[in-house]
């Protein structure tokens, strides 16, 4: 026996596929032929189309939300702490470099 592969077609196929049985230049079975879909696939992705086109418009659109993790009053909040490190690492007395730091490796 020989074994039938599925075919599975992409979203951006699928679409374009359905956006031609909407145009309605071409009757179904000519699209379908055109594309090498059955005419009831075309049929039924053409109804999956028209049910989900108004959720594309649903979503109000507007400015993105803005990162938390970037926002100016948390930026300069690290700059100010990172220059006060540094000149407390520059004040540091000559004696702390001359400790010697163990090797993690032995």
């Amino acid at each position: 026996m020989s074994e039938t592969k599925r075919k599975n077609f992409s979203g951006e196929f699928k679409a374009k596929v359905a956006l031609e049985a909407i145009r309605g230049i071409k009757t179904v079975n000519e699209i379908g032929q055109e594309f090498g879909v059955h005419p009831t696939q075309v049929g039924m992705w053409k109804k999956e189309l028209q049910e989900q086109a108004s959720s594309l418009f649903d979503a109000k659109r507007g400015p993105k939300p803005a990162d938390p993790s970037a926002s100016p009053e948390r930026l300069y909040s690290e700059i100010g702490r990172l220059k006060m490190e540094l000149d407390w690492l520059k004040k540091k007395p000559q004696w702390f470099h001359q400790i010697p730091v163990p090797d993690p490796e032995n």
